[in-house]
């Protein structure tokens, strides 16, 4: 039979350097994650009490400019952003990886590994928290026209009203759908931008395909960043200088296990 009669099956762009990866791969990663974090010791929760610092000067800043009401928003909004935030972490373990001795600054300037592709994707990422926030509070306006912005107001609007459980519902959708665009983007390509200097467009692709050729297994590892990461903000984001170094690094090594490397 000629190739007309037998057309060669398509493929997804990129889909020969994707891994497949199982659960237990997951677990795996976390715990390489948690060995980089030990060995990088001072200098993964130096890089990660930066981001601590911030967030909290940025909500002391809030509450008393009186937008207390933005403190939910830009707390929901640090999912979003948050693997912008892991590029240092990534690497840390990079340089972990090849012997080399990591820093905080080395970790701060990682973005100049490819300045293009990994600054526009910060941008991006940045874009996607603002869409979020507007969209929020359109919500928010739409759900409960006349609800006071004092902090206690909107807690009972929220948590005691029908219209606040509609509100959660439409939220939750709408956030939810934003979040999982944002891991399938930036899960393997930011470490890709880094590692390869890979392009934009490029790493971006690959990442999605990843994850769609490993969906059920990206699911749970999205769910474990969620539940991690939670765990940092519910700790009054002080648990972040333990749980970002932890996701960061683990996520460096979900990057190893999912994409081929160049020959």
């Amino acid at each position: 039979m000629n190739d007309t009669e037998n057309p060669p099956s398509r493929v997804l762009p990129y889909q020969d350097r994707v891994n497949t990866v199982t659960i237990d791969d997951t677990f795996q990663w976390l715990g390489a994650g948690w060995r980089d974090f030990k060995a990088g010791g001072r200098v993964s929760i130096g890089y990660g009490l930066i981001y601590v610092v911030a967030g909290i000067l940025l909500t002391v800043g809030l509450y008393y400019a009186g937008a207390e009401y933005l403190i939910p928003l830009m707390i929901s909004g640090f999912l979003l952003v948050g693997p912008a935030l892991t590029v240092g972490f990534h690497a840390i373990s990079r340089d972990l990886e090849r012997g080399v001795q990591p820093s905080v600054p080395r970790a701060l300037n990682s973005w100049r590994a490819n300045p293009a592709s990994l600054l526009g994707a910060g941008l991006a990422l940045v874009l996607f928290m603002i869409v979020w926030a507007r969209l929020a509070v359109m919500i928010f306006a739409l759900s409960f026209p006349y609800t006071s912005l004092d902090p206690q107001s909107m807690l009972n609007a929220v948590l005691f009203t029908v219209e606040g459980y509609i509100f959660l519902a439409i939220g939750t959708a709408v956030g939810g759908v934003l979040a999982v665009l944002v891991f399938m983007a930036g899960v393997a390509s930011l470490p890709l931008m880094l590692d390869e200097g890979a392009g934009f467009l490029e790493a971006v692709v690959t990442s999605v395909v990843a994850v769609a050729l490993n969906a059920r297994t990206m699911l749970f590892w999205a769910m474990i960043i969620v539940v991690v990461t939670g765990a940092g903000l519910i700790a009054g984001y002080i648990g972040l200088a333990l749980t970002l170094p932890l996701t960061g690094h683990a996520s460096w090594h979900a990057y190893r296990g999912l994409i081929k490397r160049k020959n």
